[in-house]
């Protein structure tokens, strides 16, 4: 272990404990803290920020991106760290996701929670569950931890080889329960592979049995690690058979208290979107990497970055050591390309894609990860099914390793091909000036908000507010949409009626 771990208490500056504040923006009854506000893209507010206290780790896991073991050589002091979350508070933060590694092997992580509750954040820490005690867990629970995520990816024969360590299932498991009875907000992680898809409906009745509430899916990634086992990823056109099983798994769980949460490259704009986002609300959809716009992400070292999941080598945007974190979210390129990129940048099938001006190629992490190159990202449901309709499929081979660091990126090459046994027809030459439209208005703080669009009431596809013929049914958008307005009318007509009879009969009174 690394000073920056084992420091004695007598060793550390003495710091001073900052009031008790509280975020001084709340958000609508009924969504998390999370989610994203007018004012957040405007103004620039890093809502979510997800830090990595410690590269030290007690698994080995197949897909790790950041190749965590051991610690970094040059971690964060306490002191550096409690100031770090002071100058968060600060900026506006209302959620703290501690990982690492692993968190819990940093040895001052519950004077992490403590600071982060003291500004009235809510702070969450996602583990892998090796060896987290019941002291542990005691501990941060004490100091005002809010939720625990546990990473599960698979029933116990893959998780336990995917992750490998023996037992660690188990482990992940028996962690879920017991903070579930300390009352603690309790979800799981699970990353989507190769091989993980027949497994989630059987790991659904497991985790809702050990007491999670929340479940976030997002799919395995072509960095670190995994760049050395190929085989755990997902290939892009098996989306066509993971998506309907997500969205029929998301009614499941929903009425049975589970709410899935898709990560940032699941999507993007297929018939599903309009359950994905917005926690019921399906005004909410998916608006581009939120990189640098509304989150940021943070190394053990102090590195920041607009997502923790970005290529250090290409996406440092500054190390709080040399500057302060308030001047590297306003001022570093490296963190505002995801404010200031727009369709020029984008190439492949999403350069002419319908939705380029909302999705930008959806996430940054996986496109660039994968192909050396942001702006064309083949993990996308919408393009999935469009290359179906043509008889075409995408699938992706190595063919680069990633060098040893964390975050490291190989690279894979991008095959087009037909569907064994359809007929194959070329995709339709698409005009990019027909598909994009105007550049969005930014505020004084360099924000803007991102494009909204609304589904079609015919086909659940989201289209632009101008269409009047939606480009994926072809049904007439304001016929579509006032005959769902009929519907819902008589059925609010039909409830009404049967609840005035059954107050007649005296049933419910």
């Amino acid at each position: 272990m690394t000073d920056a771990i084992s420091l004695d208490a007598d060793a550390r500056p003495p710091v001073t404990t900052p009031p008790v504040t509280t975020p001084s923006v709340t958000t609508p009854a009924g969504k998390p803290v999370r989610y994203r506000l007018e004012r957040d893209y405007t103004e620039l507010v890093p809502v979510h920020v997800v830090w990595e206290v410690t590269l030290a780790c007690n698994l080995k896991c197949q897909h790790c991106g950041s190749r965590a073991g051991r610690p970094r050589s040059d971690e964060l002091t306490t002191a550096e760290a409690l100031e770090l979350i002071d100058h968060l508070a600060a900026l506006g933060t209302r959620e703290l996701t501690l990982i690492g590694g692993e968190a819990y092997l940093r040895r001052d992580w519950i004077e992490l929670i403590r600071r982060s509750r003291q500004h009235g954040i809510r702070t969450g820490v996602q583990t892998g569950a090796r060896n987290l005690t019941d002291k542990r867990l005691d501990e941060a629970v004490e100091a005002g931890l809010q939720g625990l995520g546990v990473s599960i990816d698979g029933l116990p024969d893959l998780h336990d080889r995917v992750r490998g360590v023996p037992g660690s299932y188990d482990q992940a498991i028996d962690a879920l329960r017991r903070a579930k009875a300390r009352g603690l907000a309790v979800s799981v992680n699970t990353q989507i592979g190769a091989e993980t898809a027949a497994h989630l409906p059987e790991l659904m009745d497991r985790i809702i049995e050990a007491g999670a509430t929340h479940w976030q899916i997002q799919l395995t990634v072509a960095m670190g690690n995994a760049v050395d086992n190929p085989e755990l990823l997902l290939q892009p056109y098996q989306l066509l058979d993971v998506m309907p099983l997500l969205a029929r798994l998301y009614d499941e769980g929903q009425a049975r208290g589970l709410l899935m949460v898709v990560g940032n490259n699941i999507g993007y704009f297929g018939p599903y979107e309009h359950i994905w986002r917005g926690f019921g609300d399906e005004t909410d959809h998916w608006n581009g990497c939120s990189a640098g716009q509304t989150g940021i992400g943070i190394e053990a070292d102090g590195t920041i970055k607009g997502c923790p999941s970005l290529a250090t080598s290409l996406y440092t945007a500054g190390n709080v050591r040399d500057m302060t974190v308030a001047d590297i979210w306003r001022h570093s390129e490296k963190m505002s390309f995801g404010r200031l990129r727009d369709v020029e940048e984008l190439w492949g099938y999403c350069r002419t894609c319908y939705y380029a001006d909302v999705c930008r190629a959806g996430c940054t992490w996986t496109s660039e990860s994968l192909l050396g190159k942001r702006g064309n990202n083949p993990y996308c449901h919408h393009r999935a099914l469009d290359l179906a309709k043509h008889g075409l499929r995408e699938r992706v081979v190595k063919i680069k390793e990633a060098p040893p660091e964390s975050f490291a990126v190989g690279e894979f090459a991008l095959i087009t091909e037909a569907i064994p046994g359809a007929e194959a027809t070329p995709l339709p030459v698409r005009d990019p000036a027909a598909v994009h439209v105007a550049p969005r208005e930014r505020s004084a703080a360099g924000g803007a908000l991102p494009p909204s669009l609304k589904p079609c009431a015919a086909c659940a596809h989201y289209i632009w507010p101008h269409e009047t013929t939606c480009p994926h049914c072809q049904a007439d958008v304001a016929e579509a949409e006032a005959g769902r307005q009929a519907d819902t009318e008589r059925r609010r007509a039909l409830i009404a009626e049967a609840t005035r009879v059954l107050g007649r009969l005296g049933v419910g009174a």
